[in-house]
């Protein structure tokens, strides 16, 4: 969920003098364009629709609504969890608004939207951690969208199969849980999160019918490419069918730092391997990010 903010990044030296270096040239953005892509500006704009392709300024904003896909959050804006990457506020979330999933069925309707990606910030302060509005809204969604397709982004749900249990009676096409960093970083990266809860999530969701299941992971946080290569082997030991690899980009001074800049080379490098274990579909290269060509993920 992080956003490019601009052509440079802080990093410190051997001295540990913060400095700012200018992005690679290969993660410089075309401006978005075209006739798709100005009608969904307008109306999201007119009906203040939320979505994070907007407020998270995702680089590949244009080419995804280019192709009629678009990413909604649900349960508000404010996650219980401080993850070091994630620019979305950590604090005390609001109350839950029981209308949403009506609101985003509507909000696709009017954007015409083929293929939607649903995420949200984690809800550790509920009971049923949000999987409760989450089954509505992809019901709402159908009801209203009913050729609409759907990707549904869920959080680890502390691994309560319970909640999750929601998700895969609701039935999405594709179902998407990000393990975000390699073994060695996740406490640093996600907090509370846990890498092999992560994975089971993953793996419960294929052993109990969900057709396809996604994974994203973050590279330039100080990652060894042998780590990266055990990372795409565990996903696919959990019979995780798309992976997706992208650079990380700092949201904010307060956030982690980016400790490298991955070349165009190495996530060429990453995809043919990925495609050489088994994966569906995999999506590697800079900018990148989960829900990167989605639409394609379906088929």
């Amino acid at each position: 969920m992080e956003s490019v903010l601009d052509n440079s990044t802080p990093i410190k030296n051997q001295n540990g003098i913060e400095f700012r270096e200018a992005k690679p040239k290969w993660l410089k953005v075309k401006l978005p364009i075209g006739q798709k892509y100005t009608e969904l500006r307008g109306l999201v704009d007119k009906y203040k629709l939320n979505t994070i392709c907007a407020s998270g300024s995702c680089p590949n904003m244009g080419e995804c609504w280019g192709e009629g896909t678009a990413t909604f959050m649900i349960l508000g804006n404010i996650c219980t969890r401080s993850c070091g990457f994630c620019g979305v506020k950590t604090g005390r979330p609001e109350t839950v608004d029981w209308d949403e999933p009506e609101k985003v069925a509507r909000s696709i309707k009017i954007m015409k939207i083929k293929h939607a990606v649903i995420t949200s910030v984690d809800r550790d302060d509920l009971k049923d951690m949000g999987s409760i509005i989450w089954y509505e809204t992809i019901q709402a969604i159908r009801r209203m969208n009913p050729t609409t397709t759907l990707e549904t982004l869920i959080p680890d749900f502390q691994g309560n199969e319970r909640n999750i249990d929601r998700i895969i009676e609701a039935n999405p096409e594709v179902v998407s849980h990000n393990v975000e960093t390699v073994r060695r970083l996740t406490r640093e990266v996600r907090i509370q999160a846990k890498y092999d809860k992560s994975l089971a999530v993953l793996k419960y969701l294929k052993d109990n019918g969900i057709k396809r299941t996604k994974s994203g992971i973050m590279l330039g946080l100080g990652e060894m490419e042998e780590e990266v290569i055990q990372t795409m082997k565990d996903l696919r030991d959990a019979n995780v069918d798309i992976v997706t690899l992208g650079q990380y980009l700092q949201p904010s001074k307060k956030h982690l730092p980016v400790k490298e800049f991955i070349t165009p080379e190495q996530f060429e490098k990453y995809e043919k391997l990925g495609k050489e274990m088994g994966f569906r579909h995999v999506e590697s290269g800079p900018l990148v990010r989960s829900s990167y060509h989605a639409e394609k993920h379906i088929l």
